[in-house]
């Protein structure tokens, strides 16, 4: 960075102008373009918009992705454009040209206008979000925060992820807590069928249900809100991880009905990996002990679950920029975009002979997320083919009643990147004796 560059950078800092403010660095490599982009889409509907490659040729020329490899993993984590890697690199300059001073003097008082602009995010109040690392870290928070004793029920199912499936069975060794979980056989196209395997579960014991809002495996969505509305008629609450649907999914925290909520920013929102945010009910938050230590444990404020230390306060800060780049497209525009490049893959695949589909194509039960499968194939070995053969990197999935190959597209894969996936599993399919 040149010195008048630097000069200006700490002056944005100081003033906290940051991310949000006409200085932000999306505001000055995108705003314009998108907003250009954006107006070709005004006489379109919602699919023909999903369909328009000119407007998603900007947004993928945003990212900096590898063009050797044609990335479909992004379910596991997914790359930031250009401006949120741009703004990490920034901080951390900063951040190195004295620590103590500028992470915790500087930085740190950024974190209040990132609180509000995930809080306007999530259509929720800025006094219920707390900013963390990931989901894990956000719904540990919650499984290990609660009081609960010897012989209270927590239900959740086996395709739940590890983690939280993990944290649970801690609870349960160390100290009583009976975890049980349900076993479903995805796809499933009746969110009363869901609904009703949870209440069946249910006994006088019951505290509490674990929902994943997008089964990371698979893609399928479940009906969050509904089984909050069952669980509470039960004075049952909802712990609901929605690592894969935040940023991805157009909907607000609140429309979920549940009481405690973790998600991952460096999913579909695009943000430095290693960035979270946990959302708890702000009527519920005295009652949750943190996960660290903080000095007023059973306070109400939110932020006594941000008593991390040190931390990278350089990613943390990244998070606004993701959140401009991802406001710049579109919440409900970048969802309707993924959700076609889904289907577009998925529907052209579904009628070659051998191979299987893992997740429904009613855009009410799955959006980014599809699993895939070739007759006479272990997913280990449809995903070496997939990649050593054509570069295409995907994940094989082998968990509770799912064995698939799971592809993830992103809003900056291109129809050419899902034109050669098709042929690939074709020709891979084409192979195998009948």
């Amino acid at each position: 960075m040149t010195m008048p560059a630097r000069r200006i950078f700490l002056k944005q800092a100081a003033t906290l102008g940051g991310a949000f403010s006409l200085n932000s660095l999306f505001h000055q490599a995108h705003a314009e373009e998108f907003l250009a982009a954006s107006a070709s889409l005004d006489n379109l509907s919602a699919e023909e918009a999903a369909r328009a490659e000119d407007f998603w040729a900007v947004i993928q020329r945003s990212y900096t992705v590898n063009p050797n490899i044609i990335n479909l993993n992004n379910g596991g984590v997914s790359p930031s454009p250009l401006v949120v890697q741009q703004a990490v690199e920034r901080f951390n300059e900063l951040s190195n040209e004295g620590p103590s001073y500028y992470m915790w003097r500087i930085l740190d008082q950024g974190r209040e206008p990132l609180r509000e602009k995930l809080a306007a995010l999530g259509n929720c109040s800025p006094e219920e979000v707390a900013i963390n690392r990931n989901s894990t870290e956000a719904l540990n928070t919650v499984i290990y925060g609660l009081d609960l004793k010897a012989g209270d029920e927590v239900i959740g199912t086996k395709q739940d992820y590890p983690n939280m499936i993990q944290a649970w069975r801690q609870r349960a060794q160390r100290e009583g807590v009976v975890y049980k979980q349900l076993n479903f056989d995805f796809p499933i196209e009746d969110e009363a069928q869901i609904v009703r395997a949870y209440e069946e579960a249910i006994t006088p014991r019951t505290k509490i249900i674990h929902v994943t809002h997008m089964i990371n495996w698979v893609g399928q969505i479940m009906p969050v809100a509904k089984i909050a509305d069952m669980a509470h008629a039960h004075r049952i609450e909802v712990i609901c991880d929605s690592a894969h649907s935040f940023g991805l999914m157009d909907f607000k925290i609140p429309d979920l009905h549940c009481d405690y909520f973790g998600t991952s920013l460096h999913k579909f929102l695009s943000a430095p990996i290693g960035s979270g945010m946990l959302w708890i009910k702000r009527d519920k938050i005295e009652k949750i002990w943190p996960l660290t230590c903080n000095a007023q444990p059973r306070g109400a404020d939110i932020r006594k679950f941000e008593t991390l230390g040190t931390r990278s306060f350089p990613i943390e800060q990244g998070i606004g920029e993701a959140i401009n780049f991802h406001n710049g497209i579109g919440p409900r525009r970048k969802e309707d975009r993924i959700r076609y490049l889904k289907d577009y893959w998925a529907t052209r695949v579904q009628s070659i002979p051998k191979v299987k589909l893992h997740t429904s194509l009613d855009a009410r039960y799955s959006c980014a997320i599809c699993g895939v499968s070739i007759d006479g194939m272990t997913p280990s070995e449809l995903e070496n083919a997939l990649f050593n053969q054509y570069k295409i990197h995907t994940v094989g999935i082998v968990w509770e009643k799912i064995s698939c190959v799971r592809v993830t597209p992103h809003v900056y894969t291109t129809i050419a990147d899902l034109d050669k996936l098709v042929r690939a599993i074709g020709e891979i399919a084409g192979k195998q004796k009948a």
